[in-house]
């Protein structure tokens, strides 16, 4: 099962930091969960969200390398200005959530029907 980035942005009340980037042209099939680089970079799939509260650059090629199409903020996190402009460029979607990392992993398992 499958939803579509833009519903799953609403679910979660998040913010599109990169509105160039259509949310709706991305299927999401799940997520992994962590703030550790190489934890990411063994283990995340493509299609699936990247929920976490790292913030620095280096999130943005884990994320490119992986094919993870997402990188979700919780806990209102929000990067600086030359990520979101390198996540541009690697088309990679970055959204914030006001919510704790828990409550978004749950609130998409649910949506996924798992």
């Amino acid at each position: 099962m499958q939803i579509n980035l833009k519903d799953f942005c609403e679910a979660i009340r998040g913010h599109n930091l990169t509105p160039a980037i259509d949310m709706e042209s991305i299927e999401l099939e799940g997520a992994y969960v962590s703030d550790m680089l190489s934890d990411v970079m063994g283990s995340a799939k493509p299609n699936q969200a990247w929920i976490t509260i790292m913030k620095h650059l280096n999130t943005i090629a884990v994320a490119s390398m992986t094919g993870v199409p997402v990188i979700i903020y919780s806990s209102g996190n929000v990067p600086e200005a030359p990520v979101i402009e390198k996540a541009l460029e690697e088309s990679v979607c970055l959204v914030s959530s006001g919510l704790p990392t828990f409550d978004i992993a749950g609130i998409l398992y649910k949506l996924l029907g798992l």
